[in-house]
């Protein structure tokens, strides 16, 4: 589990693509005295494992599923990538709940001046968007940010200078794909709300239940 507050940025070493999967490389400033062999490491927004490591330089392998799903499919060597390692259980939750299960990806559509902030406009497939709400939390490219506005297939957020400046949102150009990761309480509330053998969730549940 992560936090969606990225610790730094690293810069893609490799990216060795196979039918079995892949095998990603990337050199970062992480303590490496403090990560072992093992670790969760949410790259780009994707919870990956630690599998080697050695002088700055940490290897994942990549399944054929997540792969697909992520832009690891069009990854190349020198790209910028977000890094956060697991959330620590007692620490301070500043940004939201990600588990690092990118669920699809997303494209910049618009980026425009706002005051002393940018506002970006993403466009995402409609079966997504509609896990999104205004003033609920996503996730891109594993950075926590505030949803501030949600149309059927896309969503805009926008971006204070800090998070531009330690993350590669500055680099982000119209055009150019991201991973998305929407809130997981949105995900479950959809799932219940979906008439399936047992029922679903209605309002009768819900007056048993004393929400009504």
């Amino acid at each position: 589990m992560f936090t969606g507050l990225i610790e730094c940025t690293g810069r893609v070493v490799s990216l060795r693509r196979g039918a079995a999967g892949a095998v990603l490389e990337v050199e970062a400033s992480l303590p490496t005295d403090e990560v072992v062999v093992g670790d969760s490491v949410a790259v780009n927004g994707v919870c990956l494992t630690v599998t080697q490591m050695a002088r700055g330089r940490f290897c994942f392998d990549v399944s054929p599923e997540t792969v697909e799903r992520s832009t690891f499919k069009t990854l190349v060597p020198g790209a910028a990538v977000n890094l956060e390692r697991a959330l620590m259980l007692g620490a301070r939750l500043d940004g939201h709940l990600v588990t690092g299960h990118v669920d699809c990806t997303g494209r910049l559509e618009e980026s425009s001046q706002q005051g002393n902030a940018i506002q970006l406009k993403f466009g995402l497939p409609a079966d997504y968007a509609r896990l999104l709400v205004e003033k609920g939390s996503v996730a891109i490219d594993g950075i926590s940010l505030t949803v501030n506005g949600v149309g059927q297939d896309h969503f805009s957020v926008t971006i204070i200078p800090h998070t531009l400046a330690n993350t590669t949102l500055a680099g982000l150009k119209v055009g150019n794909t991201v991973n998305i990761e929407t809130d997981i309480i949105g995900k479950y509330v959809a799932r219940l709300a979906v008439p399936h053998a047992g029922g679903g969730l209605t309002l009768e549940k819900l007056m048993q239940n004393g929400f009504v």
